[in-house]
């Protein structure tokens, strides 16, 4: 029997997981069956089962992939002295993020916005979910805090709030820029990185004169 080389076996879990994915941003995880997954696919559920066991895999696969890339991500920046600022180094890490699924698509808009709110939702009756995708944003989370902690010491950032309050506010932020895609429409990642720039070129504001009190 021809041995079937590695390049094979992964072009075939990736046909898996991006269906997967699109079934997932159509109808959601709990109203999706493995049954949809192996018609989106094409292919017979021994193929599937071969490298998945369930929905719960599928979806814990695609969850790690993601948040996996993202914190790599982090973490290289975070060895840069220093990191890029944060507009530069989030529209780089979201727009890489986003080109490589940039070909599944749900009724012609990007389907990963549709698929986050989806992942988002299920975790609120899938204990199992949340668990991964908690572990998953602490790794994502232990990257920027790397990061952030390294514009403090650049003194590119104020050193005296607590570096964990940054961190949550630009996962925050990442996510609800993505979040509202499917409900406001698809935006392009410069439009993120415009609204951090404007943010971080604010000032205090000039002090004005005391009005000049007549005397009388």
């Amino acid at each position: 029997m021809a041995r079937v080389s590695q390049e094979h076996l992964d072009a075939r879990r990736r046909q898996i997981l991006d269906g997967a994915a699109l079934c997932f941003a159509r109808n959601g995880f709990h109203a999706t069956s493995m049954q949809d997954v192996l018609k989106e696919v094409d292919l017979s559920a021994g193929a599937v089962y071969r490298y998945f066991s369930g929905k719960e895999e599928l979806i814990a696969a695609i969850v790690g992939e993601v948040l996996g890339s993202v914190r790599d991500a982090f973490e290289g920046a975070a060895k840069q002295s220093p990191p890029p600022p944060p507009d530069v180094l989030v529209g780089a890490v979201l727009g890489r993020t986003l080109a490589t699924r940039a070909s599944l698509t749900v009724d012609g808009e990007p389907a990963f916005p549709r698929l986050i709110v989806q992942v988002w939702a299920e975790t609120l009756r899938n204990p199992e979910l949340a668990a991964t995708l908690r572990d998953g944003y602490s790794a994502v989370g232990e990257g920027w805090m790397r990061v952030v902690e390294a514009y403090q010491d650049a003194g590119m950032m104020r050193a005296d709030l607590p570096a964990e309050h940054v961190v949550r506010t630009m996962i925050a932020t990442v996510q609800g820029f993505v979040a509202q895609q499917p409900l406001l429409g698809p935006a392009p990642v410069e439009v993120l990185q415009n609204g951090l720039r404007a943010l971080m070129s604010m000032s205090a504001p000039a002090k004005r004169p005391e009005p000049i009190k007549e005397e009388g």
